[in-house]
């Protein structure tokens, strides 16, 4: 059965040195907070992003349940799932970094993918509306298990992290989550649990100068 496991391992905190993080403690405050999220799955299923489920694995820092999550239950039947989480409008230049933890269920049994797009087109949520579509997420920064094998997602909270380059100066956009599993759903061959955790943009640019009186 799907999302059935359990895992017993102790969250970590540490100071973050980033300029912007997320810990998802409690995903009900993202919206207010800058974050957009979008379900292109088709067809529609009956979940979204949600709260970290502990019964399937606890958080990887924080509280058991402080992480996001999504799974096959965001398409019905057999469907595409498109599934997209946005940042917050962020600065970005070239040499910041873009770092999270994922993971999928501890004894896999169906294929999960994720990609990390990036938008330079400012505060825009575009991201279109099929299950095919980017919109201005065009640039793909990362692809976790692309040709969806069963163990081609980690089973344990792995890091990955990205570095920016090729940006013109005074760029601003947003990072998109797009969970995305072809032939996914309950009735697919692929599609289970995935879990996203410590999100954090550590920015290149210095620091501006603070004035001083002499």
């Amino acid at each position: 059965s799907r999302s059935g496991s359990t895992d017993a391992t102790a969250p970590v905190e540490y100071a973050s040195p980033a300029s912007f993080s997320e810990g998802f403690v409690n995903i009900t405050l993202l919206p207010g907070m800058g974050w957009f999220f979008q379900n292109n799955s088709s067809p529609l299923g009956i979940t979204n992003w949600f709260q970290g489920n502990t019964l399937v694995f606890n958080a990887q820092a924080g509280s058991a349940s402080s992480y996001i999550g999504a799974n096959f239950n965001n398409t019905s039947g057999v469907g595409t799932i498109s599934n997209w989480m946005l940042t917050p409008v962020l600065n970005l230049s070239n040499g910041d970094t873009f770092s999270f933890w994922t993971r999928t269920v501890t004894s896999p049994m169906y294929a999960d993918r994720l990609q990390l797009r990036l938008s330079t087109a400012g505060a825009s949520t575009n991201v279109g509306t099929l299950a095919t579509d980017v919109g201005d997420f065009t640039t793909l920064l990362l692809d976790i298990n692309p040709t969806l094998t069963v163990a081609g997602y980690p089973n344990t909270w792995t890091q990955y992290t990205v570095t920016l380059s090729g940006l013109p100066p005074s760029t601003t956009g947003r990072f998109g989550f797009r969970y995305f599993v072809t032939n996914g759903g309950p009735s697919g061959a692929n599609s289970d649990y995935i879990g996203i955790d410590t999100v954090e943009h550590v920015s290149a640019a210095p620091p501006t100068a603070t004035p001083t009186n002499t």
